[in-house]
């Protein structure tokens, strides 16, 4: 992955992202559903989770779709107001695509991504990628009995 271009597009807030072969954008059309409901309802963190509840996560988001050629092989989204806070959340590249520096080169799109600067919090949850969160300056809370949650397991699984 030598050259690397960034294209505004519009509506305004829409982004792509060249990288050799590989492209990361925003456009919400070019989404494959079905292919990121198939990854995320097997995902420890909503196993289960119907399709109609993906496809509505993704409209109240800004995702971010990693492609090669017309095939999508990663996908993030960030939930936010942007202006003070954000999260980002069901972060994955597709298992046959990782260790090319793919989740790396994601994180540098999101964070670079002008309509998400200068924000006060920028969030996420992760059971097992903190060295990768870490090198983009995600760190541990510093009063973690401040964080309050309602959290639901397994309620997928249930419906």
């Amino acid at each position: 992955m030598k050259s690397e271009s960034r294209t505004l597009c519009y509506p305004p807030g829409m982004m792509s992202w060249q990288k050799d072969e590989f492209a990361i954008s925003t456009d919400p059309a070019r989404i494959d559903l079905k292919r990121v409901h198939a990854f995320l309802s097997q995902a420890y963190w909503c196993a289960g989770i119907p399709i109609e509840v993906v496809k509505k996560s993704i409209d109240g988001s800004l995702p971010f779709g990693i492609y090669r050629g017309g095939e999508q092989i990663g996908f993030a989204r960030v939930i936010t107001d942007y202006a003070t806070i954000a999260y980002l959340g069901d972060v994955y590249v597709e298992p046959e695509w990782r260790g090319r520096g793919l989740s790396k080169w994601l994180m540098e799109c999101i964070l670079a991504h002008p309509e998400l600067q200068g924000l006060r919090r920028f969030c996420l949850l992760t059971k097992d990628a903190q060295g990768l969160y870490a090198k983009f300056g995600f760190k541990n809370r510093e009063n973690p009995t401040h964080y309050m949650e309602v959290l639901v397991k397994d309620l997928y699984r249930k419906s």
